[in-house]
């Protein structure tokens, strides 16, 4: 059989259901594991670029082990830089809200890194009766719809990204011990990283907005005008037509594209349990329009001082 024919067997088997206008599709008649084909992988990866998240629904038959597998499918795994894998896994984070996993608000995974994701791969284990889903939002979208003069604006301006961002501030009632928890873990190792405000795609040639909660500061404005222009654009990429909500299921996957999007875990399911594990794809370091690569400026472990008196 020839590669056409095999490719259009493909699309009559495997059925693509756009969710939203700008981001999201799910994808159904694919059951995911280590030994997919090259022609059913190759589908996937383009339907990602395409739609930059996509949903499977009822995929129990992946374990762990399994959803590593799979991810190597994809590229390379990448543990987090900080946060422990769980225990028995090689690269799987897991998002357990019984010990504080709730990513609650806006960001794209990794970015006081240079080279972070380019892909995140998200099984749901235990989900709420209700609550608890997560919205993607389209930073290619959100940038193309910018109004000219403010593309202009953001085209040359970098930003410093930390993981020691303020994380009080993203929380409404933030308790001791998360805020110990989140400087003992996240911190441990501090990360400042120099990222373009607008990363050129390696395989779509998008430009996409590189903005989020690790974003601490835009470099050249004063602390005011930095976060109000991030204000500004942040309220661009989080507009209701550049995004896409996912009411999970037990067993339910998401990939989607890392370096394309911004996403945020809604905490609105009180003591409901809730445990996704994640698995993320080794990515490339961004490159600027004009051709700068992002770059590291600050990689130190913290101190066992700055921990304790945190707590």
């Amino acid at each position: 059989m020839s590669k056409v024919n095999q490719n259009e067997k493909i699309e009559q088997t495997i059925e693509v259901r756009p969710v939203a206008g700008r981001i999201g599709a799910e994808i159904r008649g694919v059951t995911l594991s280590s030994g997919l084909n090259e022609e059913t992988l190759g589908f996937i990866k383009q339907a990602l670029l395409k739609h930059k998240v996509i949903f499977f629904r009822g995929q129990s038959q992946l374990d762990d082990a399994g959803q590593e597998a799979f991810a190597k499918l994809l590229g390379s795994p990448v543990a987090h830089p900080n946060v422990p894998t769980k225990q028995g896994t090689e690269y799987l984070l897991e998002l357990n809200s019984t010990h504080g996993g709730r990513a609650d608000s806006w960001h794209t995974d990794v970015t006081f890194v240079d080279a972070y994701p380019k892909a995140s791969i998200l099984r749901a284990v235990v989900v709420p009766e209700a609550g608890g889903d997560t919205v993607w939002a389209n930073t290619a979208a959100a940038y193309d719809n910018l109004p000219e003069h403010l593309q202009k604006l953001v085209d040359g301006l970098w930003a410093i990204h930390t993981n020691e961002y303020d994380y009080a501030a993203y929380h409404n009632k933030p308790d001791a011990a998360a805020l110990s928890r989140h400087r003992e873990i996240f911190v441990s190792t501090k990360y400042e990283t120099e990222h373009p405000l607008v990363r050129v795609h390696p395989e779509t040639g998008e430009r996409t907005l590189v903005l989020g909660h690790f974003l601490k500061r835009i470099i050249g404005l004063s602390s005011v005008d930095s976060a109000q222009l991030f204000t500004l654009l942040q309220n661009h990429v989080t507009r209701l037509e550049n995004t896409v909500r996912w009411r999970w299921e037990a067993g339910d996957v998401v990939i989607w594209d890392n370096r394309a999007t911004q996403h945020y875990a809604v905490n609105d399911y009180g003591n409901q349990h809730r445990v996704v594990r994640r698995v993320t794809i080794d990515g490339d370091v961004p490159v600027s329009i004009d051709g700068r690569r992002s770059v590291i400026r600050t990689k130190v472990p913290a101190s066992p001082q700055a921990g304790s008196a945190t707590a």
